[in-house]
């Protein structure tokens, strides 16, 4: 029974952490069981990684198990109940007694090997395991999440966890409407259409609440009054209400202005907590919260997120028809620089307007191809390391999910530790990203219905302005384009001769004997940092 396959994966997790009283909060997105962690040192990740269900482990804010699209939707709800069942037993501690963690790294973790002179690829010995390799990429994560825990990266990362909640339903209703698309061209079942359109178009429609009610929760208000200042935005009565000399219109300002009223929904509420009495809180707050938010939305809100919103749109539009190539270049190549720095939050807004605006983002496809360079960088890593077979198990296992857009096991197993191959990966991604930058360029635009997946998971999101089959086509392309130069930059100039000899040795240690000829590379390893998550949104897993 599936319902017994997905509670043993949560029985089998349970302990590992530490127990249900070792737990602070249960989360999941599009790929990973989000945790709050009480006492990390009671965390297990090697015993966690080993799990068959387990793609890898992310430490971020919260501590992330990777299980893959699908499978965490259904196993978070029996975690759940078992951390309901078990709810103050003590927390489980490890079997044995682990010496302190190196700071660098996060307590649990294997002690990573001593650093060599050039920082970003593994230690200089002959025997570099994919345990190793884990190790160094988990003490990378952990010096550059030190300088990502600045106050204007944390509000982002605030912004994301508004918008990760909504994606389950962005990628149903985006789906749905792709069916409805396909049999209004087909001139199939004309009665059941206009229910399809009803189904994707609703949640849309409403998109503005939901913004404003995890706005409210997320910064500390009462969720519901957040929602309330934000419906304001979609009510179809403020067509009689003027501001800046101008009707207003329903959804005028969508997502962003949602956000903006229930932020400031918040602060109001926080004020009236302070100054009004207990007695009559129950009245006056959510009153003069919601009087005073609704009407600087109405008068002020709505019309500035609106311009925004607009010249998000143009902006993207422009910048695609008229440097496609170029700007596909610069955005799937520095996509994961861009999410190592914690910047790529911010760009959920942007794809969730875009959305609401046009129906697609048309820059979520090009981000996507930063995974598929990744992908090609890890097959060519595999074919240049024959005797390594620690490494090239972690790629085999690790493959799967990354083509459907899972990239945390490959950047932080593989990728990322060994230094240059995630730079040659960042080149496959650019050079994806410029191919479908230059058809957008051209005219056919290819765009998403939802954010959260990419990879292999995004074909059935496609949308764009030309006939669905050229905008596959052209995603797919893309995608190929992505794992081949990705492949040929890693297979070509991703080692120097001698870090190829030692990493290419049996597992006792022994070099190959005949080590494949060299080629003309760089010298030296290239010095990276840790991103975070490729899948979201997104992404980018995005999650």
């Amino acid at each position: 029974m599936p319902e017994d396959k997905n509670r043993a994966i949560a029985a089998a997790l349970l302990p590992l952490v530490g127990g249900a009283g070792n737990l602070t909060s249960i989360a999941h997105c599009m790929t990973r069981l989000r945790l709050g962690i009480q006492d990390r040192s009671l965390v297990q990740d090697e015993a966690l990684k080993a799990l068959p269900a387990v793609m890898g482990v992310v430490e971020d804010d919260t501590y992330q198990i990777v299980l893959g699209p699908g499978t965490v939707a259904r196993v978070t709800p029996e975690f759940e109940r078992l951390v309901a069942e078990s709810r103050g037993t003590p927390p489980v501690p490890e079997p044995e007694a682990a010496a302190p963690a190196p700071a660098t790294a996060p307590a649990g973790a294997p002690p990573a090997p001593t650093p060599p002179a050039t920082a970003g690829a593994p230690a200089s010995d002959a025997s570099t395991t994919a345990d190793e390799l884990a190790a160094h990429g988990a003490a990378l994560k952990a010096r550059q999440k030190s300088r990502n825990a600045t106050p204007v990266k944390l509000f982002l990362r605030r912004i994301a966890n508004i918008f990760v909640p909504l994606i389950p339903a962005l990628i149903g209703c985006g789906i749905i409407a792709g069916i409805n698309g396909l049999l209004t061209n087909l001139g199939q079942l004309p009665s059941v259409v206009p229910a399809l359109a009803a189904m994707a178009s609703g949640f849309m429609s409403l998109i503005a609440v939901f913004v404003g009610y995890n706005t409210a929760k997320e910064f500390g208000g009462t969720p519901i009054l957040g929602g309330a200042v934000a419906a304001v935005i979609v009510f179809p009565g403020v067509t009689h209400i003027s501001a800046f000399s101008q009707h207003l219109s329903p959804g005028q300002g969508g997502v962003l202005g949602a956000l903006a009223a229930a932020l400031l929904a918040v602060q109001v509420e926080k004020q009236c907590r302070k100054a009004v009495p207990e007695a009559l809180d129950v009245l006056v707050t959510p009153t003069v919260t919601v009087l005073v938010t609704g009407l600087v939305t109405l008068f002020g809100l709505m019309y500035v997120a609106g311009e925004v919103a607009t010249a998000i749109g143009t902006g993207a539009n422009w910048l695609l028809a008229h440097g496609g190539a170029f700007a596909g270049l610069v955005l799937g190549g520095l996509f994961l620089p861009l999410v190592m720095l914690g910047l790529h939050q911010a760009l959920i807004p942007l794809h969730t307007t875009l959305i609401e605006q046009q129906g697609y983002t048309v820059l979520l496809p090009i981000l996507a191809m930063a995974g598929a360079g990744q992908v090609g960088a890890a097959i060519a890593v595999y074919l240049r390391l024959p005797r390594n077979r620690s490494i090239r198990r972690t790629i085999k296992s690790a493959l799967p999910a990354g083509f459907l857009g899972v990239g945390e096991p490959l950047i932080y197993g593989v990728s990322l530790p060994l230094g240059r191959p995630f730079i040659t990966a960042c080149l496959g991604g650019g050079a994806g990203g410029a191919f479908v930058g230059l058809f957008n360029q051209l005219g056919d635009a290819v765009g998403s219905t939802a954010i959260g997946p990419s990879g292999w998971a995004l074909f059935p999101l496609v949308k764009g302005n030309q006939p669905l089959a050229t905008t596959l086509v052209v995603y797919a392309l893309g995608l190929a384009v992505g794992y081949l130069v990705g492949f040929l930059a890693t297979y070509f100039f991703g080692f120097g001769k001698q870090l190829r000899t030692e990493l290419n040795a049996d597992p006792d240690g022994t070099p190959a004997s005949t080590p494949t000829p060299a080629t003309t590379t760089a010298p030296g390893p290239t010095t990276t940092s840790s991103p975070t998550t490729l899948g979201a949104p997104g992404g980018v897993g995005t999650h």
